[in-house]
Formats: structure tokens, C-alpha cells, sequence
């Protein structure tokens, strides 16, 4: 027998469930009002994980958009069962990011063969609090960026975006054995680099940022490790 406790979450998660596939199966009938629910819903987790990914707050916005877009034109793939979209939506969303970090790179590379332009005054940098912002950002995204790719997606969605090994794996598209692997395999090398970091101590101001960023991420909980 259930107590009246349970009886109240299982209820509620039913609910939930119906709630969730009733969006399902109006978006993938092309149903704009609903997909405009969704996009109320998760623009901003999508956002963040593009955010994580990239380290660019321009780039994080374009990955949403884009996002969003392929959302809606393969809308007709989403199955009627399974749940909250927010997984189908920030798998799309990584693959938006490392396209982006791709091309990122390249043009990086044509402009590393350009000559300098003049100095202009940066005038952003009179807000000290867009500085701290940026700074962190770049240390975390600095710590990242020291992680093989699928292990720094597998990190950003369990972590940051807070989804579970299932819902990771169907965001990858991968298995949850793999989602696990990936994911003790990214902590360890962030804890690992956070005591290498330490022990050179070689750059300070930058250094302690890359020390904080990893240590704290590579101690994040998961769902599953919190129940």
C-alpha cells in the first residue's frame, strides 16, 4: 500500500508526464502556440549549455536561435511519448556549439593572418562587473577547453544542465554506460589538472581561476548522486 505521501508524487508525476507529452505531440502537429510554450520553457537552459560550450555570450545566443530553428523543422521527428523535449533540444544544441566552436577556429586562424588593426579604446571595459563576468567565464571555459570534446558535452549536460544519464544519453545519442564513463573520466582530469595547476602555481591571477573552476566542476553532483 501506498502511503498518502506517495500517492501525491505519483500523481503529480503522472500529471506531469501527460502535461509533457501533450506538448509532444502538439508540437510535432506544428502547433505554434505550443512551441512557443517550449521555447519560453527551455530557451534559457539552452542558452546556458550553449553558453558553457563555447564560452561566448554572441555565440551562445546564435546557438540558441539555431537551435530553435532545426527544433522546428525536424519537429515532425519527436515521438509522442518520452517526456520533457528539453533533452531533444540541448542534444541539437550541442551538436549548434561545436559547429560553431569549428568555425570560431577557422575564423581565428584567417585573422591570425591579417595585419593587426589600429588600437581603439575599449570602452566595455570600463564596467568592472562585465569584467569579473568575463574573466570567470574564461576560467571555466579555459578548464573546459582541456577536456576531449564528448566528455566536455557529457559534463555541461549532467552537470550543468542538470539532466539525468537517460536523459544525457538521448541528448548524445549514445549509451548510459557511456554517459558514465565520459562522465568520471572528464572529473578526474579536472581534478587532476586542478593539482597540477596548484602545484606549478606558473601564472597567478590566471592560474587560480583555472585551479577554482576545475576543482569546483569536477565535484559537482549529478541527479542520480543527489537521490
Amino acid at each position: 500500500m501506498y502511503d498518502t505521501g506517495t500517492l501525491r508524487v505519483v500523481r503529480r508525476e503522472v500529471s506531469v508526464n501527460k502535461s509533457e507529452n501533450d506538448i509532444r505531440r502538439r508540437v510535432r502537429e506544428g502547433d505554434r502556440e505550443a512551441f512557443a510554450q517550449l521555447y519560453e520553457e527551455f530557451a534559457r537552459p539552452v542558452y546556458n549549455h550553449g553558453l558553457r560550450l563555447t564560452g561566448d555570450w554572441s555565440t551562445a545566443e546564435e546557438v540558441m536561435s539555431e537551435t530553435f530553428l532545426t527544433a522546428w523543422h525536424s519537429r515532425a521527428r519527436v515521438q509522442e511519448d518520452g517526456g520533457s523535449l528539453l533533452p531533444w533540444l540541448l542534444g541539437i544544441a550541442t551538436h549548434k556549439a561545436d559547429n560553431a566552436r569549428r568555425s570560431t577556429w577557422r575564423r581565428q586562424l584567417f585573422l591570425a593572418r591579417q595585419p593587426p588593426p589600429p588600437d581603439v579604446e575599449d570602452f566595455a571595459a570600463r564596467s568592472a562587473g562585465r569584467i569579473d563576468d568575463a574573466r570567470r567565464l574564461r576560467a571555466v571555459h579555459a578548464a573546459l577547453g582541456r577536456l576531449r570534446r564528448q566528455d566536455r558535452e557529457v559534463l555541461a549536460l549532467c552537470v550543468w544542465s542538470g539532466l539525468d544519464y537517460q536523459e544525457t544519453a538521448e541528448a548524445l545519442g549514445i549509451a548510459v554506460g557511456t554517459v558514465r564513463s565520459r562522465l568520471s573520466r572528464a572529473r578526474k582530469k579536472l581534478a587532476r589538472l586542478a593539482d597540477e595547476s596548484a602545484e606549478r602555481n606558473r601564472e597567478p591571477q590566471i592560474r587560480r581561476g583555472e585551479i577554482t573552476s576545475a576543482a569546483a566542476i569536477a565535484a559537482l553532483p549529478v541527479r542520480e548522486e543527489l537521490t
